[in-house]
Formats: structure tokens, sequence, C-alpha cells
């Protein structure tokens, strides 16, 4: 996420009597802040001498609160010839002709665009900001038009040619997504989404009008729309965001954290009273698991990490700095359920780009950070998905289970519970738990058609319980050799295999565990082994029969 080659401490005269502070960028965008105020970073320079010297017009797709905009900033001040705010880093050395070029940046990031109009006025706003800068009158009524005229105008002014950086370039789309808001255009209706997506479309058009006047472009985001819809009427951008050479320009990889972030590492072992090891895989669990390429760099989420290491605490920061509606409106319009979506591999064309008239959440969900690739097999060009890590696996399902089961039982109280229940290695309360959080489930919630939907319900149901117990191991639907189990959840104490049945009997279920041998692969382990059948019923919608065969010391 930072941008830096080393540490930048800032002391005082108090502090120098007892050691050296960190002081950690949270929500601080600003390059040159970061550099003047002495914030700590990370140096990705070389990678962003890279990109200005082998392309000229990028795109860039990462999660949000990454380090994007951090990103822009930092390329801002690089062609504004700002030499002195990278003295130390890689890219002093590796740059010989600084220059300064003008620079024209536009952030939809932090705007609200769901009222008809907004996206116009800021657009507007920026166009006339530059025009009075070069003193342009408005030759044309379309922001393409004004926009083509503004670089020309630049680049005759200053000699050189300009520099175009657009972050967030998605958010005026991400706002109205699939919300039905409207607008009416000269008489005619208009959804929002499919307006700002001309005006976006128009406005970016001048990328091919105006080539020779560009030196430099970059957009970032968080999702790719597909190429026939934003992207379309000017030359197509790089899109880096999946390519090997730049997996790691965003975000803080493991030897980074490392060589970076020692001391902090420490002093939170001490505090979780744990090895130095120990914190560094708890750490890895909670926030790593990224990564945006075929080489499988591992990246930690930044912006969970400065705040852990600031708070000197463990928690879900990243989850909680914003909610991702727009994926549970796409995954109710869609109905698509997370379990037929997670831990399956694809072909890139099926989640690289959002294609807006195939209404398919997976790109969505992916491009958000919500998914990440966790495998890939190059000779099939295929790539596994799955969560990154603890922090979004708990709070995307929970937030899923929550919207999708809308019990009467808070889901993070019942998780809590649960969690104890198997630690403990006790099966009775585990049942209790399950029976009664299931029957606080509406019954309009459960209410299906057919036998085949019943089925898929109590499936999903079930997935989303136990993926919601995230600091264990569970395995939902788990091929083996003779079958594909229902749900294995592992502790460092017990193994749980479940198997369950709808409107049947535990006795059939737990058969099917000994017929099909479930348990062999857990034939060297040394941890009690339990068996649990569970028949689910249609008609009252929880658990009507549970059996447990006792642990073995297999």
């Amino acid at each position: 996420m930072f941008i830096g080659k080393v540490f930048r401490y800032f002391v005082t005269s108090f502090t120098q009597s007892i050691g050296t502070v960190m002081k950690y960028p949270i929500g601080i965008q600003s390059f040159d802040q970061i550099i003047n105020d002495g914030y700590v970073y990370v140096d990705k320079t070389a990678l962003v001498h890279k990109m200005v010297a082998e392309g000229k017009i990028y795109f860039l797709s990462r999660p949000r609160r990454f380090g994007k905009s951090l990103l822009v900033s930092t390329l801002k001040n690089y062609y504004l010839g700002k030499k002195e705010l990278f003295k130390g880093l890689a890219i002093d050395t590796l740059e010989k002709n600084w220059a300064e070029y003008p620079v024209f940046h536009l952030s939809f990031g932090g705007e609200n665009f769901t009222e008809a109009g907004s996206l116009e006025d800021k657009i507007n706003t920026a166009l006339s900001m530059w025009e009075e800068t070069y003193g342009l009158a408005s030759v044309s009524k379309k922001m393409g038009g004004r926009f083509q005229a503004v670089l020309k105008a630049a680049h005759e002014k200053i000699g050189r040619r300009a520099v175009v950086l657009i972050d967030e370039y998605d958010k005026p789309l991400l706002d109205v997504l699939d919300t039905g808001y409207a607008t009416t255009i000269e008489g005619e209706k208009w959804l929002l989404e499919d307006h700002h997506r001309e005006i976006l479309k128009g406005f970016y058009s001048v990328f091919k009008e105006a080539d020779e006047h560009l030196q430099f472009v970059l957009l970032t985001g968080v999702t790719k729309f597909s190429q026939v819809s934003v992207f379309s009427g000017f030359n197509q951008p790089d899109d880096i965001s999946t390519d090997t050479r730049y997996e790691a320009l965003c975000g803080i990889t493991t030897e980074e954290l490392y060589h970076y972030f020692e001391e902090p590492i420490e002093i939170m072992s001490k505090t979780y009273q744990c090895s130095v090891d120990e914190m560094k895989q708890l750490l890895k669990e909670q926030y790593d698991g990224y990564h945006f390429g075929s080489n499988l760099t591992d990246i930690y989420n930044p912006f969970s990490l400065l705040n852990a290491f600031a708070k000197n605490k463990m928690d879900d920061y990243w989850f909680r700095s914003g909610t991702p509606t727009y994926l549970i409106r796409l995954l109710n319009h869609t109905q698509e359920n997370l379990n037929e979506l997670t831990g399956k591999y694809y072909d890139p064309s099926e989640f690289i780009d959002y294609k807006a008239d195939v209404e398919k959440p997976l790109p969505m969900i992916f491009q958000s950070g919500y998914l990440t690739i966790k495998d890939c097999d190059l000779g099939m060009n295929t790539y596994l998905l799955d969560f990154p890590n603890n922090e979004v696996k708990k709070g995307f399902v929970t937030m899923v289970a929550s919207d999708y089961l809308k019990p009467r039982t808070t889901t993070g109280s019942w998780t809590i519970e649960a969690v104890k229940a198997l630690k403990a290695g006790d099966t009775e309360k585990f049942h209790k738990l399950l029976t009664s959080f299931l029957a606080d489930i509406p019954y309009t919630m459960r209410c299906k058609e057919d036998e085949r939907e019943r089925e898929r319900y109590f499936h999903y149901t079930f997935y989303l319980l136990m993926r919601m117990i995230s600091c264990y191991t569970v395995y939902t639907e788990k091929q083996q050799s003779e079958g594909r189990v229902d749900c294995i959840v592992e502790t460092p104490d017990y193994i749980y295999i479940f198997e369950f049945k709808l409107d049947g009997t535990a006795d059939e279920a737990l058969l099917q565990i000994e017929e099909k041998g479930y348990a062999r692969p857990y034939e060297a382990d040394n941890r009690p082994l339990y068996r649990i059948g569970v028949s689910f019923s249609s008609e009252t919608g929880t658990v009507s029969d549970w059996k447990v065969r006792e642990p073995l010391q297999l």
C-alpha cells in the first residue's frame, strides 16, 4: 500500500530517550504528506518507474483501501518533478531525467453519486477549473470535447504532454449498481447506472482523440467493467490488475512485512503472549492470502495491518471500514449462493471483467477483494478462487448469512458460542445451538416450492453457519476418493465429520460416513474424531434427528 524504500521515523526530543515511535499513515493518501511528516511506508517506486518507462495507458483494479489513491498521489508527485520527495527511494537512482509535466488528477472517491446530476457536476467542476488554469473558454457542450481542448492547451503551453490520473473511476457506477435509481433526460427515463456509464464512456473517449497530447494515463478502481461498456471508444488500457509484473504494486508482501515491521510484530507477540513466529502466523491467517497473479505472491491487507500495529490489536479493520451492499444486492438479484461460487477453478474470462449485460456476481466479488486467487493451473489457464483470509471469510459470510437467513438470533453471538462448543468437544451444546438457530429463521425464508430448492436451502444454510466459524479449518462438501463429505471441521484438539439428510434419519447419515470411509484420511491423526449424523426437517426447518458416534483414537 505504501510507497517508499526505508522507514521514516518520527522522533521527538521526548521519545529519543525511550525509543523510536512509528507513525502509521492510516487514512492518509497523500504521498508528500507521508514523506514530509515522517510516516512509515514501503517502497514500491521501482515498480512505479517500471510503469512509466514501459507503458502509457494503464488500468489497475484493487480492493478498496489497498493503496490505489496513494499510488496515484505518488505518480502525481513524480510527474510534477518533485525529486526531493523521492530522495533515498529506489526511483531516486533509477530516474535520470526528472521533469515537470501538466498533471490532471480526478478522484471520484468520497463522493455520493446516487443523486441525478451529481456525476455531471463533478466532472464539469473539474473541467471548469482546468479551463481557467489554461485560459480557455468552454468550446463544446460535450465533456469529452472540453477535456480534449484542455489537454491540447496544456501540451502547447507547457511543452510537454499531459498526464491524466483518474482514481476510483468506477464509484459512480458502484453507487447505483442494481439499485433501480433513475433520472429523466430530455423526456426519456434512464436508469442512473446506464446514464453514468454513458457519461463516463464519453468522457474517457477523449484518450483516443487526444493521444498525441498524452504522456501517461492511469485509471484505478475496484472493478473492471466490460470493455463494451465504459472503456469502449478509446485506446484500450494495459490492464495490469492480474499482471505478474505488478502483483506487489499495492499491499504489503511477506518480505516487506518482516523487513519493515519487525518491531511492531515483536510488540504484538508480547501482548498476545506468544512467540514472534506464532504472531507472524496469526497475522498471516487474519490478513494475508491475497494473490493478484499467477505468481501467487502473498499480499497482506495493508489497511488492517497498519491498524493492528497502531492499536496493538488484531481486529476486522478492513471489513468494518465499508459494507459491500452492492454485492449483497447482486447476490440476491442473481440468486447465486456463495457455496456455489467459492473453492472452484475458473477461466479468467469468468471473473476478470464485470459485464453489465451478463448478470454474474463472481467478477464483482473477486475484484472487490472478498475472493482471491488461491491456486492456478497454467496448463488449463484456470484459477482457484476462495476467501483470502479469516477476516474476510468471517465478515463476508456473516453478513451474507444475516441477509439470507434473517434470523432473530444475532449471528455474531451464535458464532462465539459455537466456536466454544467445538473447541471443548461439546457436541451436545453444538446440537442445541444449531437447533435453536435454525428454529429462529422465519418460515418465509425456508419456504421452498420443490425438493431440490429445499435441499439447496438447507445445504447453503449449514455452509454459511460453518464458514462463519473462521478460526477453525472447515471443509464443506469436501471431495474424497469415495464421495463428497458434507462437512469436516478441524480444531486443534478435535475432528468433526458431519453428514446431513433432509427428511431422513441420523442413522442413515452415520451409515454413509462408515460406508464411504470418510474418516480414513484421519487414521494417522491423534485427535479424537466425532462422526455426527444430522437430519433436517423441511417441515419444522430445524434439526429433527441427531446422533454422535463417540470419538475414536484412530
